[in-house]
């Protein structure tokens, strides 16, 4: 058995040029999914880790997500749609469709 059960990979690049995760605020709804995870009971060995990524090239459809080891791809605009993502697949085990990448 791996260490954590999920981790959950947010872009927080930024770019000089062009198009990038972190001009959507990535960072913050990244410490507010560590935040929910540790709220939740899921932080831990065993559970979820939330870490930041670099570019995950896809900075068109930013903010994006993915979670392993599913390698499931999400893109969010804000806390509510992060809040869905930590709910449903991280405590429930099922994709959010409307949010996939």
């Amino acid at each position: 058995m791996s260490y954590y059960q999920r981790h959950l990979f947010i872009c927080t690049n930024r770019r000089e040029t062009g198009n990038c995760c972190e001009d959507f605020g990535a960072s913050a709804l990244r410490a507010y999914a560590k935040e929910r995870v540790r709220a939740l009971g899921l932080a831990g060995p065993g559970g979820v880790r939330v870490n930041s990524a670099g570019c995950l090239d896809r900075c068109s459809e930013g903010p994006v997500a993915v979670v392993y080891p599913e390698g499931v791809w999400y893109t969010f605009a804000d806390e509510h749609d992060l809040e869905e993502i930590l709910q449903e697949h991280l405590v429930h085990g099922r994709v959010v469709e409307r949010l996939r990448v």
